[in-house]
């Protein structure tokens, strides 16, 4: 009895991190892995699918590595409610491979490769252990991970495609752990110098398999969690002269399941940029609240290196407080 109570506990704990806008996603596995990755995409509503300049993290689409000018290492902290943790780390390179001579005599690169690797950690902790008889006991903690190594090709200056592997390992409890596979395909398609088209599936296979026999013995039970299969399209616009990248997105995961984000970056200074986004705009249920945010960076060039400085501010419904997520990217 009192290791039901546990796990009640928990599980009633990780609902905290169904953050879809407590849509049909809500109560979906890998909630965590869809709340965005870092402060630059979050404060532009993660509508990020198709916006190929700047530090890259593929995580928003393997397809977009290539573009990465330079070696980027990128690391990210966030400030969230009810004794939740979400953490990020990134480091994306992009190799040149072999040489072509345009007709004008021009040399340059026969096709552009790139190597992105990452994690996302989040999990909940200082959760009361209580007996059958309501005394505490203790303090549980959850901890859910996501591990990603993606690779991709841009196989003419219009066409980039790329794919990423997916590890899962989510602790629940002391004797109760799972882990999963999955993957994603992207392609970004540029229509010209100002316009980029992305397309992207996410989680693949993606699926945790639960064995509760090792807690309740007998009464245990083998059991699968699907995530859901997200469908992604994307559009972004450069705006030169006023240093703007606008973008929006929409994903589906059913029928019931549509949602559209859009945000914009705005570079007024040559080192300092500004972002507003929005995220989670339910097209099936326009009564579901929406995820606004805002966000800075700064960056300082020092000798070979370029480091820079997020931040961005996330609304979120259902929690006591809102989402404060600082970064630090380095390029070099």
């Amino acid at each position: 009895m009192m290791k039901k109570i546990y796990i009640a506990l928990i599980i009633f704990s990780g609902i905290i991190f169904a953050q879809d806008g407590f849509s049909e996603l809500g109560g979906m596995p890998g909630a965590f892995s869809r709340m965005g990755f870092g402060a630059r995409g979050m404060g532009m509503g993660n509508a990020m699918s198709a916006v190929n300049e700047g530090n890259i993290v593929s995580y928003y689409n393997p397809a977009l590595i290539p573009f990465q000018i330079g070696n980027s290492f990128q690391t990210s902290y966030s400030f969230l409610s009810l004794d939740r943790s979400l953490n990020f780390l990134n480091f994306t390179r992009r190799f040149e491979l072999g040489k072509k001579t345009d007709p004008d005599g021009t040399v340059g690169p026969r096709s552009v490769a790139g190597v992105s690797a990452g994690i996302i950690n989040s999990g909940v902790s200082k959760i009361d252990a209580r007996d059958n008889q309501g005394n505490k006991t203790g303090d549980l903690s959850t901890s859910e991970n996501q591990f990603f190594v993606a690779v991709a090709n841009r196989f003419s200056e219009r066409l980039s495609v790329g794919i990423a592997f997916k590890f899962y390992y989510y602790k629940l409890y002391e004797n109760l752990s799972t882990t999963g596979f999955g993957f994603d395909i992207g392609a970004l398609y540029s229509l010209n110098e100002n316009i980029n088209l992305s397309f992207m599936l996410t989680d693949i296979n993606s699926k945790y398999e639960w064995d509760s026999g090792k807690i309740f013995g007998s009464a245990g039970k083998i059991s699968k969690d699907r995530f859901p299969l997200m469908k992604k399209v994307g559009l972004s616009y450069k705006f030169k002269e006023e240093k703007i990248i606008a973008a929006v997105e929409y994903e589906n995961a059913g029928s019931e399941v549509n949602f559209l984000r859009g945000g914009a970056e705005y570079g007024i200074y040559e080192n300092l940029f500004f972002r507003l986004g929005v995220d989670k705009i339910n097209l099936s249920n326009f009564n579901s609240p929406m995820r606004p945010s805002a966000g800075f960076s700064y960056f300082y060039s020092l000798s070979s290196l370029k480091i820079g400085f997020d931040y961005a501010f996330v609304f979120e419904p259902y929690s006591p407080g809102d989402e404060h997520i600082i970064g630090i990217n380095i390029t070099f």
